[in-house]
């Protein structure tokens, strides 16, 4: 699965889905896609990823507790 860094737009290729959809966990591994050449894990906090489209990623895969806060 591809993700987007907010800032620089770049993308990333997730290591492992279950890391990302978990809420408990708040940062991620996975690869800078840059070339050809196979880049080196890096982890990439939840809050600065969305989806290629621009979309952010749903509150449950980042708040354990989004049943219980108020929608922002």
């Amino acid at each position: 699965m591809l993700l987007q860094i907010k800032d620089t737009g770049e993308l990333i290729k997730i290591q492992d889905v279950q890391e990302l959809i978990d809420p408990s966990i708040d940062s991620i591994r996975a690869k800078e896609q840059q070339g050809e050449e196979e880049q080196a894990l890096e982890s990439y906090k939840k809050e600065n990823l969305v989806f290629p489209s621009g979309e952010n990623l749903p509150r449950c895969w980042m708040d354990a507790n989004y049943r219980n806060s108020k929608a922002s």
